[in-house]
């Protein structure tokens, strides 16, 4: 699976996801940055309109967007990231989260402005609506092969994978529940099914029941957890500076990895990139392509705000109190272990606790989230009327993930978002322009209200 996943993270991704995102950067003039201020303001709720078509509110959208991002990418993946491709591997995370911004407004502005019904007549957005509608029919074989990766790309292994391992090693053996001789079969099956069974209940409920738990739980577990980040950061701000210069040099020789290969570093920072945002790979424009906006820019406006907050802000703390703290250097461990021996070093007694809790929030509304893409995408390639079948099959992956190796389950997610990028990005880069022309309409019409 190693073999697959470097295959699809080859070279020409690289040039199609971080040059697709400078070409966005530089295309739009900055007008997604220009206008901050404003992508605050509908995220707020200022223009909401409820006669608009979509099914939930545009926070609603971005907090299932976020439960979506949010996650293991921020905490195991970032640990990855580190033992993987060195400390540079953030210096690239932070730079694709930068044209991330500029990519995830032309990419959910899109999401809108090419919506189209599904089977059931019910308006839908995504990627492989974008393509039929915004492309023509002729393109809808790239629209099906999206559809096709999205349905295993957004299976919850690795978020089940990681909950199981902090759950097994932070509670159940120090608690005696299990033994180092005892069989983890058992264990993960158990978790896997426990999960399994509140994720099947949720997902049963739609996207409003998926929005509304995303709303109530994003916002509480980010808050918790970029608290408790500060709290540990605090303590070791006279390691930060250091941490920092550590990133920066490390980010152009790769001298912190086994024979220097900055190549490695490079293609890490930009792989855990677009894993933790998911800018580019088109899953965070289903779940924006459900915003209730007839304005396209609005909700291409609040979707930029995600990789600020879940690359910029989120991941760039778990990677200094990694860091900082030094467990990035256990070779012996991996994963969400690594951050969990950092916050337990950081906060004796109570940072392993508050990990877990975030742990357990984060894992779950991403998992919430990522089956309704999958859902969506099965809809799409043999009707909404049955693409229900989906949960059955999403429900299965968790407890599968549950009992799979980490290694294999990145691989296998890894590879998947790479081949989602592709149609994603390339109709991006083509409809551009009409992004822009309805951006220039929007801000037009904005200044004379």
């Amino acid at each position: 699976m190693s073999e697959f996943a470097s295959l699809a993270w080859g070279p020409w991704l690289l040039v199609l996801l971080l040059g697709g995102g400078c070409y966005f950067f530089i295309y739009s003039h900055l007008l997604p940055f220009r206008h901050f201020l404003h992508a605050v303001q509908v995220l707020m709720g200022r223009y909401d309109d409820p006669d608009d078509t979509g099914q939930i509110s545009h926070f609603q959208a971005l907090s299932s967007a976020l439960a979506g991002t949010i996650g293991m990418g921020n905490i195991a993946g970032v640990a990855v990231a580190i033992q993987t491709g060195g400390p540079g591997s953030i210096f690239w995370m932070w730079i694709c989260a930068l044209a991330g911004v500029t990519t995830k407004f032309f990419t959910c502005s899109l999401a809108i402005q090419f919506r189209g019904p599904d089977s059931l007549g019910t308006p839908q957005g995504g990627p492989m609506y974008v393509i039929v509608h915004g492309l023509g029919r002729r393109w809808k074989p790239l629209a099906a092969f999206f559809s096709v990766c999205a349905l295993l790309g957004t299976l919850p292994i690795v978020q089940s994978n990681q909950l199981t391992q902090i759950l097994r090693e932070t509670v159940a053996l120090p608690l005696g529940f299990i033994s180092e001789s005892s069989n983890p079969w058992e264990f993960n099956l158990a978790i896997g099914l426990a999960v399994s069974a509140f994720a099947g209940w949720s997902l049963f409920g739609g996207i409003q029941r998926i929005g509304r738990i995303a709303s109530k739980l994003v916002p509480a577990m980010v808050v918790l957890y970029l608290g408790t980040g500060l709290v540990i950061l605090a303590l070791s701000a006279n390691e930060i500076p250091s941490m920092m210069a550590l990133i920066l040099h490390d980010a152009f020789t790769g001298e912190a990895i086994a024979g220097g290969a900055l190549g490695t570093v490079i293609v890490t920072g930009v792989r855990r990139a677009a894993f933790s945002n998911e800018a580019g790979i088109g899953s965070e424009a289903l779940a924006h392509g459900a915003a209730k906006t007839n304005e396209p820019v609005r909700e291409g406006l609040v979707a930029m705000l995600g990789p600020v907050i879940d690359t910029l802000i989120v991941c760039s703390s778990t990677s200094l109190i990694i860091l900082c703290t030094g467990s990035w250097q256990d070779t012996e461990s991996g994963g969400v272990t690594v951050t969990a021996t950092a916050f337990e070093q950081a906060l004796p007694g109570i940072g392993t606790l508050i990990l877990v809790i975030c742990v357990l929030f984060f894992a779950v509304t991403t998992i919430l989230s990522c089956g309704y893409y999958g859902e969506k995408s099965l809809g799409f390639l043999i009707g909404a009327e049955r693409q229900f079948l989906y949960k059955y099959i999403y429900v299965t992956a968790i407890t599968i993930g549950a009992m799979t190796s980490l290694s294999f389950v990145i691989d296998f997610v890894d590879g998947m978002f790479a081949l989602m990028a592709i149609p994603t990005m390339t109709s991006s880069l083509l409809l551009a322009p009409r992004v822009m022309r309805e951006a220039r309409r929007y801000f037009e019409a904005l200044e004379t209200e």
